[in-house]
């Protein structure tokens, strides 16, 4: 679920050419803060699949809510003791 989840924001990513040594941006408004840069756009893409997945991880330590993205959608799981 979660691999599908990271492939959908990266359908819904935004990628733009800019003035720096690294001029391919990608950003996913849905998730914010997520963005990235890199010299290709395969470059930019992959770190922007990284982010996305450290973002994910991230959320789900700190109790942040993760969007709802199409039919996929991220919940914590409470731990539960044995």
């Amino acid at each position: 679920m979660i691999i599908e989840y990271i492939e959908e924001a990266l359908k819904r990513a935004n990628y733009e050419l800019i003035k720096d040594d690294e001029p391919y941006y990608g950003e996913i408004k849905d998730l914010a803060g997520v963005w990235v840069t890199g010299k290709t756009l395969e470059e930019c893409r992959e770190n922007l699949r990284n982010v996305v997945e450290g973002w994910i991880i991230l959320s789900i330590q700190k109790g942040i809510p993760i969007p709802k993205l199409g039919v996929y959608e991220i919940k914590s799981i409470e731990e539960v003791s044995v």
